[in-house]
């Protein structure tokens, strides 16, 4: 009679164990560790359809991100590297959170309320990307949850009054949430206590294919736009925003990102390729298809859902073969791409552009969901 309780008693034991594995789909390990020596954690994110995510809270930096072929095999689909110690001696913001300021401000400055605030130029002359310590190379506190929707890892963030020259602190929180439907939604809020400029977006170079240091040219790519906004010698939009149709910049039906990218266009030749700004037609609700990319071989469909203004295209121009690739080879010319969704670059000094401006008492709050299928 013992033996059989104590056999009834491991059964209830594993299914408990069982049902809580299955709330918690979350599993946490140590990346690295950081010269202070401070550990970098992985959150891995994983849903019932097989996918998983791979989060570290350094940069809150998404480094790792499994999804099936049309034939259902599973590969690694964003650009990245193993150790801790690669993404520190230098990364083109690979998988990284961006802030306090995503994308390009002019001569590293703007005014609010009659103050002027200087920021450094780590772009030639201009401001990119948050600075010299942007939101991609902080450490973030992490913290798992399962709210239902999925397996959700929730990043916190307190950048002080001042740092890397922007006013006000800002308390930030960036969510994670990875669906059963293989979406990958995320929310990002902020607020402070002085007036401020806020642009925060995700950094992370897909390569459908699953080999990523092959070339991303032979991807299909479709943008809900109608026009771009050009950019000077510096990268920084002019003010104009120019109608897309009749130029390469046309991805309104999807196009491969090889057919036109090297054309002869002045716009292509100031960014080496696509490195513009899209500025999105009207969505359903406010919250609509933005983008999409298509692999033919594979089969693997990217769409990108948004309610930002805009969407930076980046057609992974200044790769140039010196960094080691996960699957062993290097991250040459073009074997990544972006999709990021923002406010338009060097919006706080041009009047006509959307306002990034956050007041106290004011939440900063966006959505962004990169959904992933396959289709024959």
């Amino acid at each position: 009679m013992g033996c059989k309780q104590n056999k009834k008693e491991s059964q209830s034991e594993m299914e408990t164990a069982k049902t809580e594995s299955e709330q918690n789909p979350i599993e946490e390990t140590i990346f690295g560790e950081m010269p202070d020596g401070t550990k970098v954690k992985k959150f891995t994110l994983k849903n019932e359809a097989g996918m998983e995510v791979d989060v570290i809270t350094y940069g809150g930096i998404i480094t790792r991100w499994t999804a099936p072929d049309k034939q259902g095999n599973y590969e690694d689909i964003v650009l990245g590297f193993d150790r801790l110690e690669q993404y520190l001696d230098g990364s083109p913001y690979f998988g990284a959170l961006i802030g306090r300021y995503g994308n390009r401000i002019a001569k590293g400055k703007f005014s609010l309320d009659g103050e002027t605030y200087t920021l450094a130029t780590n772009d030639g002359n201009n401001h990119l990307h948050g600075g010299e310590k942007g939101f991609d190379k902080v450490i973030w506190n992490a913290i798992p949850k399962n709210t239902g929707a999925g397996a959700t890892l929730e990043l916190t963030y307190t950048s002080e009054d001042g740092e890397e020259g922007y006013p006000g602190k800002l308390d930030v929180k960036v969510t994670y949430t990875l669906t059963n439907e293989n979406e990958l939604d995320i929310q990002y809020e902020a607020v402070t206590d002085k007036p401020t400029v806020v642009n925060l977006t995700q950094h992370s170079y897909f390569n459908l294919s699953g080999q990523l240091s092959k070339p991303v040219l032979d991807h299909e790519i479709y943008l809900n736009a109608d026009t771009y906004l050009p950019v000077d010698g510096g990268l920084i939009p002019t003010g104009e925003f120019r109608e897309v149709a009749g130029t390469p910049f046309d991805f309104k039906e999807p196009k491969s990102i090889g057919e036109e990218i090297e054309a002869d266009n002045e716009q292509l030749d100031l960014g080496g390729g696509y490195d513009h700004c899209w500025v999105l037609n009207e969505g359903e609700e406010d919250f609509g298809l933005a983008a999409s990319a298509y692999h033919p071989n594979t089969g693997r469909l990217l769409e990108v859902y948004t309610n930002e203004p805009g969407i930076q295209f980046y057609s992974g121009n200044f790769l140039d073969g010196t960094l080691p690739a996960k699957d062993g080879g290097a991250y040459g010319k073009r074997s990544g791409f972006c999709l990021e969704t923002q406010h338009y670059p060097d919006s706080p000094n041009q009047a006509n552009f959307p306002s990034v401006r956050l007041n106290p008492g004011e939440t900063y709050s966006t959505r962004t969901m990169f959904r992933l299928s396959t289709k024959q």
